[in-house]
């Protein structure tokens, strides 16, 4: 395999963006949609972040994407406007060789520039060992368990919210604007 290239992302991805994020939707708990949104869709939700300010970055080996990562909002309330989640989705077949890793820490740095205290990883499914892990290695501390939130795929599922602190996190008060505003 050819070096993963992480880059932000661009409108050509939107086909890979939306087949990688579709697989997940129909087949997977990371996401509690349940009816996989068109490419157009993905691209709106895409312009929407990207207009906010926020990264929405790809792992790419030439033109084939084997990932993407975002971070965005983590609530619309003002009084959340430091605080960001992060959303990670790797192409079937790819889990397991280090793409998830290749994206979070450009996401993390990145995050952090824009003034951003607190991320934020909200994982859909306490049995995605896989994320939970991945986000540890980052420094990610568990930070709860919504049990039985979500009804998917035939069963009851919770949901794990993780968190890091980005730059300062809570031990001084912001001095400029946050991020997305």
């Amino acid at each position: 395999m050819s070096e993963v290239v992480v880059r932000p992302s661009r409108d050509a991805d939107i086909e890979a963006i939306a087949r990688i994020y579709g697989h997940h939707v129909r087949h997977g708990l990371a996401s509690f949609e349940e009816v996989a949104p068109p490419p157009e869709e993905m691209s709106r939700r895409r312009a929407d972040i990207l207009a906010r300010g926020f990264p929405y970055l790809v792992a790419a080996t030439g033109d084939e994407v084997l990932g993407y990562a975002y971070c965005s909002s983590y609530r619309p309330r003002s009084g959340y406007r430091f605080s960001v989640e992060d959303s990670i989705y790797v192409a079937p077949g790819r889990a397991g060789a280090g793409i998830g890793s290749a994206l979070l820490a450009p996401l993390i740095e990145q995050a952090t520039a824009l003034g951003a205290r607190q991320m934020i990883a909200v994982i859909g499914d306490s049995a995605n060992l896989a994320s939970i892990r991945l986000h540890a290695r980052f420094g990610f501390r568990m930070a709860g368990t919504i049990e039985a939130v979500g009804f998917k795929l035939g069963r009851w599922v919770d949901s794990i919210l993780m968190q890091r602190a980005l730059g300062e996190g809570a031990s001084t008060l912001p001095d400029r604007g946050a991020p997305g505003t």
